[in-house]
């Protein structure tokens, strides 16, 4: 059972890479918010921000940039998943001998595929840019896993928008509040010079403490007790959002 159900992922996870492999605008218009706002940031408004870190500008905010990567990115697994839905092709695939639950994870899988090659556009710009990290392949290992868990966390929550949208638009807008829930976090400023309540809703929001983890690992810092916190709201948010879409599918096609 296993074997087939991996097999059966695979081969349609084929079939979602070859879509995007003939469309590579999906890529293009993914990593071209994220690349302006770096450049808006890093060259425009980044000399009168105060960060206090002593790094420089594009080495402090390009964790936040990488999460909004992701988060633009997402959005186009909803889209898929709704043209699909929309389309008959999951009706079809019923009525083939292949395993269900392999339709939904080809779209995770192609979305952490395509997202992992958004991030790495993304981390090649800012290096021309001036990134400069002391992060041992270790350290760059362990940053690639976080925004592995944080993709599929992301993806998922993309998969319960695409099963449940009545239109393309409310598809692919659900990513919106994702895209800005970086710019309420320690990704840009600082969590210090916002006001109260601003700021503890910064400080307790999961953004927050992946990007202090990601920064802390490419400056070579202890990371401390906050790669736990973003740990457990990566696999927390995973988990309940994986349980939550499989439920919806099952009910769709049953």
């Amino acid at each position: 059972m296993t074997t087939h159900v991996l097999g059966d992922t695979g081969v349609l996870t084929g079939r979602s890479l070859r879509h995007i492999l003939r469309s590579p605008d999906t890529i293009i218009t993914t990593v071209i918010t994220p690349i302006a706002l770096m450049l808006l940031f890093v060259y425009v408004l980044g000399g009168a921000i105060r960060t206090g870190s002593g790094a420089a500008y594009l080495d402090y905010m390009l964790p936040g940039i990488l999460l909004i990567t992701v988060a633009s990115g997402v959005a186009y697994t909803a889209y898929r998943l709704f043209l699909d839905l929309r389309g008959g092709i999951f009706e079809r695939f019923q009525s083939m001998p292949i395993a269900r639950s392999s339709v939904l994870w080809a779209h995770v899988l192609t979305s952490l595929v395509a997202n992992l090659v958004s991030v790495a556009i993304v981390i090649g710009v800012a290096l021309v840019m001036g990134f400069r990290t002391g992060a041992s392949p270790g350290g760059w290992l362990a940053v690639g896993a976080i925004l592995i868990l944080f993709t599929l966390a992301l993806t998922w929550i993309a998969v319960i928008a695409g099963l449940t949208a009545k239109t393309v638009d409310g598809a692919s807008g659900f990513s919106y509040p994702l895209i800005f829930l970086p710019f309420v976090s320690s990704a840009f400023v600082p969590t210090e010079s916002m006001p109260g309540p601003v700021a503890w809703f910064a400080e307790n929001q999961p953004v927050t403490s992946i990007v202090d983890t990601i920064r802390a690992v490419f400056a070579r810092e202890p990371v401390g007790s906050e790669i736990w916190v973003a740990l457990a709201w990566l696999v927390g948010i995973l988990v309940v959002a994986y349980a939550v879409a499989i439920a919806i599918h099952r009910r769709k096609v049953s």
